[in-house]
């Protein structure tokens, strides 16, 4: 497995390369000229010649690709150009709120619809199982900005449950106050495709010959789904899980626009709107770097899994 590491590593360093090539030419020629961008409309060519000098993008490209490389193994990609607010503090402090938002509701959500999905293909075929894939498509058939507004006028203004928007400085007070409210609604939303997704995943291994082997020794159904089944789908599901999770820190935007939480989602939404290239780098650059991670650390789960898996 060590040496399966080391390679995939050395693997990982021609893809950020691409990655960070891809990034800077859509940046510097896709983006346009951010001189412009920052001097609006009203503007003269000493007013645009100043700030280019004061980006240094009237240096030559290869020095400016240089210098994107420095920003990135630095983690110091300058300041904002809305804000003026250090980029790198700008990460480390709206990935706290995102994370405290997304991060139960990954392990809260994947919990249910695993536990939900073998239930339901434990019953497949009932009227129970199609009254709840009924359920599930209609659910599935919902905008989600519907369910927030709905949530928001049920649980925070008719029952006065929950607060509608706000964050504090206090960790266990966002926890406990304002975070039960979109971390419910996000479980709520997204327990329906994964219920779906999950409970495929289960009925594409009960009709395998070993879970039919399994019963003809006599084992009863639920040592078959539990200890058999409920196993080997569970590659498919970390495969499904690896996917979601670099979604958590830009998937969240409608929630944390929504409820006003500072999270990283409502930061890319407000750096998009205001163009600020800056922080749009670094979040794609280190959004990269994290897929790659999690891809990794998805493959060497596969092994504590099914011990079966071999590295090559």
């Amino acid at each position: 497995m060590a040496a399966y590491v080391i390679r995939r590593l050395w693997q990982m360093i021609p893809t950020l390369a691409g990655v960070i090539l891809l990034i800077f030419f859509l940046f510097n020629w896709v983006g346009g000229d951010p001189a412009q961008v920052l001097a609006g409309k009203i503007s003269n060519p000493e007013q645009i010649a100043n700030i280019r000098k004061q980006l240094g993008v009237d240096q030559p490209y290869w020095y400016q690709l240089w210098v994107f490389v420095q920003q990135v193994f630095t983690f110091d990609f300058g300041r904002s150009w809305s804000t003026n607010e250090e980029v790198s503090r700008i990460l480390l402090t709206r990935v706290g709120p995102t994370l405290t938002i997304m991060v139960p509701v990954l392990v809260i959500e994947t919990i249910l619809a695993v536990a939900f999905a073998i239930m339901v293909a434990y019953v497949r075929g009932s009227l129970t199982d199609r009254a709840i894939m009924v359920a599930c498509t209609t659910a599935m058939s919902i905008s989600f900005l519907v369910y927030i507004i709905f949530a928001q006028w049920l649980f925070g203004f008719k029952l006065g449950w929950f607060p509608v928007q706000g964050w504090s400085e206090s960790t266990w007070r966002n926890i406990t106050h304002y975070a039960p409210l979109p971390v419910m609604l996000a479980i709520f939303v997204g327990l329906a495709p994964q219920l779906r997704l999950y409970r495929s995943f289960f009925l594409e291994e009960i009709h395998q010959d070993y879970v039919r082997t399994a019963r003809a020794k006599g084992l009863t159904e639920n040592t078959v789904m539990l200890k058999h089944v409920l196993r080997n789908a569970l590659i498919p599901i970390l495969t499904n899980v690896g996917i979601y999770l670099p979604g958590l820190f830009v998937g969240s935007f409608l929630l944390e626009v929504f409820f006003s939480v500072p999270g990283l989602g409502r930061e890319i939404v407000t750096a998009v709107n205001r163009s600020d290239f800056p922080v749009i780098k670094a979040v794609t650059v280190y959004l990269a770097m994290l897929t790659m991670t999690i891809n990794l650390l998805v493959d060497v789960a596969y092994k504590l899994v099914d011990p079966r898996v071999s590295f090559k």
